[in-house]
């Protein structure tokens, strides 16, 4: 017996066209695939009570995930060292730029859940993790490694522009602050837990005034999103003179 509502003629045209024109595949196990697309907002109880979501496949992909990005990065450019690679790495998976990626698929059409899509930061990021790990359960690690390199990187990503993006905010920030004499630091005001994943909430301060403030899976994560942020409202909404200025 089906855990999930039968699919109206519509809905599995847009759901089966999306694996075949995106992914390149057709899934042959369509519920693992629906519960990758279903926000805790709207899980599913069970006979037992329990609730069932998206949220462990997400843990599962975020595993499998960084570990083909890594992959992928480190023949991608032989000659670089390990922080370029880990920076580059953290780019392509953070929760901002997957969103992007997410909504450029298509996938946000595809999501279960309830209320306000707006209401839920990072839904479609998570859900992209999500179907990496049910790609993962269903076809292994070299199948899911051969979708994510020629169908979504190859596709939907400019690594080379990526690459020569500044993106390191927290270091932006502190390096103003080193040359303006004021003190950046960043603190952890809040710990979320996410259905045994936790997120980080992390605030900027200069001169102990507090900042914007960011969430993320990872400390340093939601410090580099804080520190976006903060560099934006600083530098680009107020005609502050920025870090560059000052070396």
């Amino acid at each position: 017996m089906s855990l999930f509502r039968k699919k109206n003629r519509g809905e599995t045209e847009q759901f089966q066209n999306f694996f075949k024109n995106v992914l390149g595949f057709r899934p042959k196990n369509n519920e693992l695939y629906e519960l990758a697309f279903r926000h805790r907002s709207n899980s599913k109880e069970l006979l037992n009570g329990s609730k069932i979501n998206n949220e462990r496949l997400e843990y599962l992909g975020d595993a499998v995930l960084s570990s083909v990005v890594a992959d992928y990065l480190f023949h991608k450019y032989p000659l670089q060292e390990e922080g370029f690679l880990t920076e580059m790495r953290s780019k392509i998976v953070s929760r901002n730029n997957l969103n992007k990626v997410a909504r450029k698929i298509g996938l946000s059409e595809l999501l279960s859940f309830r209320g306000q899509q707006s209401m839920f930061k990072f839904i479609n990021g998570d859900a992209f993790e999500a179907l990496i790990g049910a790609i993962y359960l269903e076809r292994g690690y070299k199948f899911t490694k051969k979708v994510v390199t020629n169908r979504i990187i190859s596709v939907y990503m400019d690594i080379d522009t990526m690459a020569s993006t500044d993106w390191n905010f927290k270091s932006k920030l502190i390096d103003w602050g080193q040359h303006n004499h004021r003190k950046v630091s960043f603190e952890v005001v809040n710990i979320i837990d996410c259905g045994g994943r936790k997120q980080y909430e992390s605030r900027v301060l200069i001169n102990g005034k507090a900042y914007e403030s960011a969430v993320d899976f990872s400390i340093k994560a939601s410090e580099q999103l804080a520190a976006e942020k903060t560099y934006k409202h600083l530098f680009e909404t107020e005609n502050t003179s920025s870090p560059a200025e000052h070396r």
